[in-house]
């Protein structure tokens, strides 16, 4: 059963873009290949289910399991069948310059309506100066003329203040949105927000929506979440563009449960398992060497997510 929902109070498919933008898992069969057809699938299911936009082959995407083909196709496939339905964000980090630069280029060739970028790191110890990281997103900046997203994570280890974030959106022409997830994204967007003014065209949140009522205070104007359930964030997200913050705070209470659940036990597993669960998909695999969920925290998640009757567990049945 396929259900629509309509779009987003404050939302656009133009720049600047707002709303919902949930990360898509890539698709794996059990053997662990590719499974595109159950790709096209997911993203007609996180489409229907009220997403804004979409974003592909990011961290929750498994992205860092990928060979440089498979990418290829992730991205030709779902931009191809996407077909300008909503924006899509397409992930190109690279610690190499010229290697991103060139992904950005392919990314933007094939339609994609934006790049996030992760600043440059390797392993637990390999990172760039301030100057470095600079220069990176101009270079990369100089290669397209879509817009650049700063993932500003833990992952990369690299701490990006918001006065050097400001700058970069400031001074470097395509460096104009900011997904903040790092441990106080409130205080940093409200002062990125502040430094930057006109250039910050997007600060938006991250980290599955954890810190989302917090982050849409301090001026959060999109949500890049887990994929499973964008019909859930739609309902925190619509009534708080509307000037309902009160009844955004109760949904953002009653989703916050399966919110946590999903960062804290599940990571990237809980799109998938979800999608399975509901018939989106025929395989939750994820690519060796991460591990399926236990059963019992996969249990756990079915069953908050059953109290909440989200779309993705009716929307293959």
């Amino acid at each position: 059963m396929k259900e629509e929902i309509m779009p987003a109070a404050g939302s656009s498919s133009t720049r600047p873009y707002r709303g919902v933008f949930p990360v898509a898992p890539t698709i794996f069969d059990d053997s662990g290949q590719l499974d595109l057809e159950g790709q096209k699938r997911a993203v007609d299911f996180m489409i229907d289910a009220g997403s804004d936009g979409l974003c592909i082959l990011a961290n929750f995407s498994e992205q860092f399991l990928l060979r440089d083909e498979e990418r290829e196709a992730v991205m030709t496939t779902v931009l191809e069948h996407v077909a300008g339905r909503v924006p899509v964000i397409v992930t190109t980090s690279h610690f190499s310059t010229e290697i991103c630069a060139e992904r950005s280029r392919r990314a933007q060739d094939a339609g994609a309506a934006m790049v996030m970028i992760m600043p440059p790191f390797f392993g637990a110890t390999l990172r760039v100066s301030e100057p470095g990281i600079y220069e990176f997103f101009r270079r990369v900046s100089d290669a397209i003329s879509i817009p650049i997203m700063i993932q500003d994570a833990p992952m990369a280890g690299t701490s990006l203040s918001a006065p050097f974030l400001a700058r970069m959106a400031q001074e470097i022409a395509n460096v104009s949105y900011f997904k903040i997830e790092v441990a106080g994204t409130a205080g940093k967007l409200r002062d990125l927000i502040a430094l930057g003014g006109d250039a910050i065209e997007g600060p938006w949140d991250g980290e599955e929506a954890i810190t989302l009522m917090a982050d849409l205070d301090a001026g959060a104007t999109g949500a890049m979440t887990g994929g499973a359930y964008p019909d859930g964030i739609r309902q925190i997200i619509d009534p708080y563009f509307a000037g309902d913050r009160e009844t955004a705070a109760v949904a953002y209470e009653r989703w916050l449960p399966l919110i946590n659940y999903e960062n804290r036990q599940c990571g990237l597993s809980a799109a998938k398992v979800l999608m399975k669960e509901g018939g989106v998909i025929r395989s939750e695999a994820v690519r060796h060497p991460l591990q399926p969920l236990h059963p019992e925290t996969r249990k756990g998640l079915i069953e908050i997510a059953r109290r909440l009757d989200p779309i993705v567990l009716r929307w293959g049945q």
